[in-house]
């Protein structure tokens, strides 16, 4: 074993551009494309500040065939001359000295009152982590360039000449360096996603997205901010206006810390199809909340729970309602800003400001408290869907704990389906299963079957339609619930407030092929489709993957007079073997499956060499849909309809004898 030294000279500090290109994520959160990413959105904030500020209306971001990227902006201008104070010229400060910056004294200073950046790394960052950065500064009269290359300034890469120009603004190109990224080739839609939420919370701000890969260009603009996004997201789906409410306010973390300036602005509505809840802070958007997520949960259930109590909407013994019960139906947007921010990280994903969850929490409660007495009929609409929310959450819970308990115990003899016949094999992919009409139908099967491989599982009376119904009354059917069981992998559930009955794994399948197998009459039409609609909305999945069939029983057993059958599946089949026989025959109308003799059933409807199956597939999931919704769901005009047009269509299939 080798023995590695570790004294005092194995000790070292990274210096300059190698404190970010050794180390990238502990800057940007991560050394792949996210962290490149983050490295873009660095550039922007600084615009994004001035703008705020007052100088300048527009920012444009454009993408460049190689993947580099350029930020303008029409701001003051980065300050990059010679700083007489520090000793040294500030584009030193700026670009390649980590924490300096014009943002540490925002209660002191006018420079910047809420800043998306304050820690005075990003730019510095940034530009370490290229492979070339070109700037342009146009201010105080002068135009300013600078060319960094791998982190450091290129030893003609400053210049400063008289300008005739009068707007001021900064100008950046830069290409993330794949010395640094995994990967640096940002696609369109991230930049677009960004660009979008920084134009909401950056009212009356143009920003304009170029790129040069696709040859396309994107503007955005949010005249009244998160007031108009929240508009645009419901789009007349909303039961209620949109509420909007804005407070500034000052105050401290700690007794002990300094005061800080808080401003914060809330856009909310509520719906039946659309729920969203997103938070701003200083531009920047927190996927992970932190306080304004804290906030807003508190102050909602609060007031919606004292307005219900008010009103008197609970009944009795019933349990308080829980923020997702107010989710379901809530879309707000919070847009805060603060002079002293704490972020989780530098990625700033959440902010811990106790003072900032404190202020929001009270302003969104007392504005709320105001917007409900001031819009009672509103408020009324409101309360009634978060008890209606909370009412469906509550017995799908109840659902899916009896669904689990009822389908997590595994089958065994203790634990067996009633008059299911299992084989012997026990490897899916070779196994297979028939859902068989009746008693008298498993009566037949079971002497006609290889019982090596085939089971069978018997429908006993009519199935629920299970378009109709809702999941409570559909997991009470012990039908259903015995042929989910059988079939072992689960149920899938999509809807709002059911997702937590969603049990399907597709591993869990014991079967390669699931065969429906019903007489061959109306009686036996109508159980296979009820059949069909079951698997269609609880495990469309086993549709999708082919491993559903419908087995094709005969309709007329034909036999000659020297002793030859013949089985017609249809009326054209019968025919059409009439019309080519010269023979004296008998036909036998099928009565149904469970008068077949064993050896008929097994040539029919068993025998893999010679039985037909019918693959039943989804090519188009939603003309599917449609037809099961128009001749089993409630819209009894459509169907009429449909019937009226193609009933003809159909006419040979009755049973009018």
């Amino acid at each position: 074993m080798n023995k590695k030294n570790y004294d005092n000279e194995s000790i070292q500090s990274l210096k300059g551009a190698d404190r970010v290109r050794k180390r990238p994520s502990v800057i940007f959160g991560s050394d792949g494309l996210e962290g490149c990413q983050h490295s873009f959105f660095e550039i922007l904030s600084n615009s994004i500040d001035e703008a705020r500020e007052g100088y300048g209306k527009e920012i444009v971001v454009t993408r460049h065939q190689d993947w580099s990227v350029t930020v303008e902006d029409q701001g003051r201008g980065i300050p990059v001359d010679y700083n007489a104070k520090e000793e040294r010229y500030n584009w030193e400060l700026v670009f390649t000295e980590m924490y300096a910056g014009g943002k540490y004294n925002n209660n002191d200073s006018d420079v910047y009152e809420y800043s998306l950046g304050l820690n005075g790394l990003g730019l510095c960052a940034t530009q370490y982590s290229s492979e070339y950065m070109d700037v342009e500064i146009y201010r105080d009269g002068f135009e300013y360039t600078l060319h960094f290359e791998k982190g450091e300034m290129t030893p003609d890469g400053f210049s400063k000449k008289p300008s005739t120009r009068r707007k001021t603004g900064s100008k950046i190109t830069w290409r993330p360096d794949l010395d640094v990224f995994k990967e640096v080739q940002i696609p369109i839609d991230y930049y677009q996603d960004v660009i979008k939420k920084q134009s909401i919370v950056n009212p009356g701000i143009r920003f304009i997205l170029k790129d040069e890969i696709s040859d396309l260009a994107h503007e955005y603009f949010y005249e009244n901010g998160i007031y108009d996004y929240v508009s645009e997201i419901t789009d007349g789906q909303a039961f209620a206006d949109v509420f909007y409410f804005e407070e500034q306010g000052a105050g401290k973390d700690r007794e002990d810390m300094k005061p800080y300036k808080v401003k914060t602005q809330v856009a909310l509505t509520f719906s039946n199809t659309i729920n969203k809840l997103e938070y701003f802070h200083n531009s920047s958007y927190l996927e992970h909340g932190g306080s304004p997520d804290k906030a807003v949960k508190s102050a909602l259930v609060y007031e919606v729970d004292k307005l219900i109590k008010k009103l008197n909407k609970y009944t009795k013994n019933e349990k308080k309602i829980t923020f997702v019960d107010v989710q379901d139906s809530l879309v707000l947007v919070t847009n805060s800003f603060s002079t002293t921010t704490s972020y989780e990280n530098q990625t700033k994903k959440a902010i811990t400001n106790k003072f900032v969850q404190d202020f929001m929490t009270d302003v969104i409660k007392r504005n709320l408290e105001i917007i409900f007495i001031e819009n009672i009929e509103q408020a009324e609409k409101i309360v009634d869907q978060v008890l209606i929310n909370k009412r469906s959450r509550e017995k799908a819970e109840t659902t899916r704990l009896n669904l689990k308990k009822t389908l997590g115990t595994k089958m065994d003899v203790t634990n067996r389906v009633k008059k299911f016949v299992d084989c012997r094999i026990k490897d899916p992919s070779n196994r297979e299963v028939y859902i068989l009409e009746g008693d008298s139908a498993l009566g037949s099967c079971k002497l006609a079957r290889d019982s090596e491989f085939q089971a069978l599982m018997p429908i006993r009376g009519k199935i629920l339609n299970c378009l109709k119904a809702d999941y409570d009354k559909i997991f009470q059917s012990d039908i259903i619930i015995d042929l989910i069981k059988v079939l072992g992998c689960g149920v899938e559930i999509k809807t709002r407030h059911n997702k937590e009955l969603d049990t399907f794994n597709l591993d869990n399948l014991r079967w390669d092929k699931v065969i429906i197998c019903t007489d061959a009459d109306v009686d036996g039409f109508h159980i296979r489709t009820m059949v069909l609609t079951m698997i269609y909305r609880l495990i469309p999945t086993l549709i999708e993957e082919g491993k559903v069939f419908i087995a094709e029983s005969p309709l007329f057993e034909i036999t000659t007079s020297d002793g030859e059958t013949f089985f017609a599946y249809n009326e054209k089949e019968k025919n059409a073997y009439l019309k080519k026989t010269n023979k004296k025959v008998n036909i036998q109308r099928s009565k149904g499956l469970g008068e077949n003799d064993p050896d008929m059933m097994w040539q029919t409807t068993m025998c893999p060499a010679t039985r037909r199956l019918i693959r039943v597939t989804t090519d188009d999931v939603f003309e599917t849909q449609s037809m099961f919704e128009i001749l089993l769901g409630d819209d009894l005009n459509g169907r009429k309809d449909f019937i009226e047009e193609n009933g003809e269509l159909y006419l040979e299939m009755l049973d009018l004898s």
